[in-house]
């Protein structure tokens, strides 16, 4: 743990106490030192609080203060998408917010999930995680998560049918704000009311559990406190470094915000889940990226008209131009395919390499600024650029996830009826989820 909060220190002292102007290399080499060890606290806290809360709820907790600066730089923009209204500065600034929102939660899934997934199975020859399923076929290893973490998923799927319609109202409005949050909340206290039940810890957190609960409790508050504030503080530097050192050498701001500045703030995330899964706990892993998923999908864009009404001084929905449809239409169905891939609760290695072929396909496209041009039965030759191309991904990942969805249509059935009886208070039939090995995977 000292060793850990060492990490932190140059950043802590250097920069955020004594105020010294860093060079942006050295900036990004000790704020993601800092996030780094950050993150191995915020892991020590969150298995420490299972022996006090319900594992979901402590996953939530983490998932949140993982995403945290996530959020600042989300409603940085939207602040200032509201002090000029009407201007191109503030179109920009409210593009941009939704630009850095969307492409947090493609990162998220495109290479969170997946490449967490194809490590879990790496890793499984050492760790001897049970959750790590061997099957017959081609790629056909999977990672079986919990019975419990249905409710998740369902949360999920409503949030993600809900945002297709979200760019139909032409911005982010008050409506957008209380259902998405309404979900959220409503997702925190089916959580707290979780069963108590919790891992056999070792190492650290097993060590933290030993100590008497007043003890154990301001322990993990501390833990929790300091490492959530060293993230806030450390990671929007470390997101900013790097969009400079992008600029330096030619690659355009919007891609950086959109692309690099998300992906340096999920690091604290994957940084987490990555040591949970070398500690054989992919299950506890995939739920905390599940969680994340859930609250930037909710949280994350519903309060966005928020601080953009608070900074206009009265209440407007943040407006959308065409393009930022395009991506949160694109953004909603990768997570709709998504879904449907861990309807199942489970997800093989060829699952796993799809959501993170299709998540590069995509992203290649938007970097190179390619444009292609085919012919379409019944429009004629159209071509596939800006946002046609975000329209013609979306439709994709909608054409595999409603496959999938048709084919799996009793696993998604099952998954409604046990998430029914979580929100009622019903546990009973949580625990490991069976082999779903199917014909149709």
């Amino acid at each position: 743990m000292f060793g850990a909060a060492l990490l932190t220190v140059p950043w802590l002292g250097l920069h955020t106490l004594f105020g010294i102007e860093l060079q942006t290399g050295v900036t990004v080499a000790l704020s993601g030192v800092a996030v780094l060890g950050a993150s191995f606290l915020l892991a020590w806290g969150a298995e420490t609080a299972e022996a006090d809360v319900p594992r979901a709820f402590a996953l939530a907790i983490l998932a949140v203060l993982a995403v945290a600066p996530e959020y600042a730089v989300d409603a940085l923009y939207a602040w200032e998408a509201g002090i000029n209204p009407g201007t191109p500065e503030s179109a920009e600034a409210a593009s941009l917010a939704v630009a850095n929102m969307t492409g947090a939660n493609r990162i998220l899934i495109g290479i969170g999930w997946s490449a967490i997934a194809l490590f879990t199975v790496f890793r499984a020859r050492e760790t001897g995680d049970t959750a790590v399923e061997n099957r017959p076929g081609f790629l056909a290893d999977a990672v079986r998560l919990d019975k419990g973490i249905s409710t998740e998923i369902l949360f999920l799927f409503a949030a993600t049918v809900f945002a297709f319609f979200v760019p139909l109202g032409g911005g982010i409005g008050a409506f957008d704000m209380f259902v998405l949050v309404g979900l959220y909340v409503a997702y925190i206290l089916v959580a707290l009311n979780s069963p108590h039940d919790h891992e056999e810890q070792i190492g650290i957190p097993a060590y933290l559990q030993s100590y008497v609960k007043p003890k154990r409790i301001a322990t993990t508050l501390a833990l929790f406190i300091f490492s959530g504030f060293v993230i806030l503080v450390a990671v929007e530097p470390f997101a900013h470094g790097l969009e400079e050192l992008g600029t330096a050498v030619g690659i355009p701001p919007f891609l950086m915000i959109q692309w690099v500045a998300p992906l340096a703030s999920e690091s604290p995330e994957l940084i987490v889940v990555a040591y949970l899964v070398n500690k054989a706990r992919s299950t506890a892993g995939f739920n905390a990226l599940i969680s994340s998923k859930l609250n930037q999908w909710t949280l994350l864009i519903g309060t966005l008209v928020l601080v953009y009404s608070l900074s206009l001084g009265y209440y407007a929905p943040l407006p959308l131009d065409t393009h930022q449809m395009g991506e949160i239409w694109l953004t909603a169905a990768q997570s709709y395919f998504a879904i449907a891939i861990l309807i199942t609760l489970a997800i093989s290695v060829r699952e796993a390499l799809a959501l993170l072929g299709l998540f590069f396909a995509q992203f290649v496209y938007a970097v190179t600024g390619a444009s292609v041009t085919l012919p379409i039965p019944g429009l004629g030759l159209v071509t596939f650029d800006g946002t046609t191309s975000l329209i013609a991904f979306s439709v994709i990942y909608l054409v595999l996830g409603t496959g999938l969805f048709v084919l799996r249509r009793r696993e998604l059935l099952s998954v409604a009826k046990r998430s029914v009886r979580r929100v009622r208070g019903d546990f009973s039939d949580d625990g490991p989820g069976e082999s779903m090995a199917t014909a149709e995977d």
